[in-house]
């Protein structure tokens, strides 16, 4: 079973212009989210898929492949479609080009999900939020699952609703969700075709058009915990981390 990681990566973004080739200790962030693509064991195959040729050009600079595609497209996960659609694969690995810190294992233990049980068609990554700013962060995802670890639904709004006021949550903040995707070839093309739903406009998340058609995600729990590159700040604690990480490496 043959699985390859497609890296969904544009140059406009609203909140950080070019962030696909922003600086991150010396090389561009398409690079870095590359470079854990390959580091994992499980992955055969790494794909940048872009609509912009300088995020190909500076791909192909590296050594890396990438391809271009319709600059149409209103998501990722449709960008992804495009480039596999041609591929002979059988899964489908949907890596953010914003998470240079995504940790290799957790991108295997995700993938394993699907190679192990044929009845999951698509799979993700939950981790447990630690801190009351990130329960009540809209940014921040969150999600709760049943006892079969399939996701019940995803937020940016804390739940459950017992999460109302800070002061409920007590010492249990529940978790929240990494974005990393892992699709069967022919689910991602259904998930595709099936549109935009109306909880997925409501939350801006495309994942609840998976759950609101009557199909399952399964969950990995974890506790790496990556830092997706959205905003400003965001850029310079990535870069703290990474330059501390390069560090480490040095000393040993």
């Amino acid at each position: 079973m043959s699985t390859v990681a497609v890296i969904p990566s544009r140059y406009a973004s609203s909140r950080l212009e070019g962030k696909a080739l922003v600086d991150l200790a010396g090389k561009p962030m398409v690079q870095r989210v590359y470079e854990v693509a390959l580091r994992t064991h499980l992955v055969d195959r790494v794909i940048v898929a872009t609509d912009d040729k300088r995020i190909l050009d500076a791909v192909q600079g590296f050594g890396g492949e990438a391809e271009l595609t319709s600059p149409q497209h209103v998501s990722g996960t449709d960008r992804i479609a495009e480039v596999v659609d041609h591929l002979s694969c059988d899964v489908v690995v949907n890596l953010q080009g914003d998470e240079p810190l995504m940790d290799p294992r957790l991108i295997d233990d995700v993938v394993k999900l699907l190679l192990d049980d044929q009845d999951v068609s698509m799979a993700s990554a939950q981790s447990p939020i630690e801190t009351i700013e990130d329960l009540m962060n809209p940014n921040i995802v969150k999600v709760v699952s049943d006892r079969n670890g399939y996701a019940l639904y995803f937020s940016r709004s804390p739940i459950p609703s017992r999460f109302r006021n800070v002061e409920d949550a007590g010492d249990s903040f529940g978790f929240k969700h990494i974005g990393l995707y892992v699709y069967r070839k022919d689910f991602l093309k259904k998930v595709v075709n099936l549109g935009t739903s109306p909880l997925e406009k409501q939350e801006r998340l495309e994942q609840l058009r998976v759950l609101e058609n009557g199909y399952r995600i399964k969950l990995v729990t974890t506790k790496c915990d990556s830092i997706g590159v959205d905003t400003p700040e965001d850029l310079i604690l990535a870069r703290k981390r990474i330059e501390q990480l390069e560090g480490q490496k040095d000393i040993r």
